[in-house]
């Protein structure tokens, strides 16, 4: 490593004790090789931190966003009562390829647009494992947690990388979509591609998006209970007339969707749950959702039976949003997962 890479890497770990509440950061890792051979150009990764990192660094938490998410959104699932408690661990929140804030169709001044390669949730995984790695310099995590698209890259993460991190909570989790989320999937992604062709303007698309969000996020139970006849004219108004996000555009949606579209973390074992789960060496805690419309809860049941691992089933009609109405009890379980001596 040449002085200046070493005075560089020096201050982005001075920058980690530099706020209490995080401010937007990112590691620039240079072009990264992709999956599929292509290479995504001069990449860079979002991330914020919180809480302090303790003298023999083994009290990290990494925590990836879900789809759409950035790293400033998982500031509300951090702190006391909340999923990860910042006074005890040191987190870092990782923004996702192509969520807009780290290297995205939106934001890469090399390969924007339409120009940008396809990625998959490995993809992510490694841009996040480099920068871990090569410019912060740790060589172990203690936990790693995520939910949806974070679950997806924290159970590819300790099937990439299994001496890496020794403990996971996926939630509302899936090691492979469901037949029924590959198909809410390609239905979405026909859906925004098509009236791409026709000529729908975004603003019309994003309306489209929330109709599909809706529609899926929760439960049919749910809605029902939440949404009266003579409040639902306001709730579709409500839809409607939702701000779109100024970072996650159209093009930015289609390349997540696309790497979730492609995600197995069972590819390289024969497709075998049992394979896979041979290979795992970190300690797991799948929290999941009985009602989730989103990532069916089976694939996941699957595969904490290969591992012998803890599950917290939310029974709640919140659908894939059940963590958010069961977070006390989330909580519990994470703290004492997180607490308890490793197996």
């Amino acid at each position: 490593m040449t002085f200046l890479r070493k005075i560089f890497a020096f201050t982005i770990i001075l920058t980690f004790f530099s706020f209490g509440q995080s401010v937007q950061q990112f590691a620039n890792i240079g072009d990264l090789q992709l999956e599929n051979g292509k290479t995504l150009l001069n990449c860079q990764i979002g991330y914020r931190t919180f809480g302090k990192l303790n003298a023999d660094s083994s009290n990290i938490v990494i925590y990836p966003t879900w789809f759409a998410g950035t790293s400033e959104q998982i500031n509300g699932s951090i702190g006391a009562n909340k999923l990860v408690d910042d006074s005890k661990y040191f987190i870092i929140a990782i923004d996702a390829l192509a969520n807009g804030i780290s290297t995205s169709p939106s934001n890469s001044e090399l390969q924007g647009g339409k120009n940008f390669p396809e990625i998959s949730i490995l993809d992510m995984v490694n841009s996040q494992h480099y920068m871990l790695t090569k410019i912060f310099k740790f060589k172990k995590i203690y936990a790693i947690i995520g939910g949806s698209m974070g679950s997806m890259q924290a159970l590819q993460w300790i099937v990439t990388y299994p001496d890496f991190i020794q403990k996971a909570v996926p939630y509302v989790a899936s090691p492979r979509r469901s037949t029924y989320d590959m198909l809410i999937m390609e239905f979405r992604e026909k859906m925004i591609e098509s009236y791409q062709k026709l000529g729908a303007d975004d603003d019309f698309i994003n309306i489209m998006i929330n109709y599909t969000t809706e529609l899926f996020s929760r439960s049919p139970e749910y809605r029902i209970e939440h949404t009266s006849f003579d409040e639902f004219p306001k709730y579709l108004e409500s839809i409607e007339n939702r701000e779109p996000s100024k970072t996650f555009t159209i093009e930015n949606h289609l390349a997540q969707l696309k790497a979730m579209q492609s995600y197995n973390i069972y590819k390289n074992f024969n497709n075998s749950v049992s394979e896979t789960a041979k290979h795992i060496k970190t300690e797991v805690l799948f929290i999941l959702s009985k009602s989730d419309m989103l990532l069916n809860p089976k694939p996941a049941l699957d595969l904490a039976n290969g591992l012998n691992c803890k599950v917290l089933m939310l029974e709640k009609n919140c659908g894939h949003l059940a963590i958010g109405c069961d977070l006390a009890k989330c909580n519990e379980e994470i703290t004492s997962f997180l607490s308890s001596p490793n197996k």
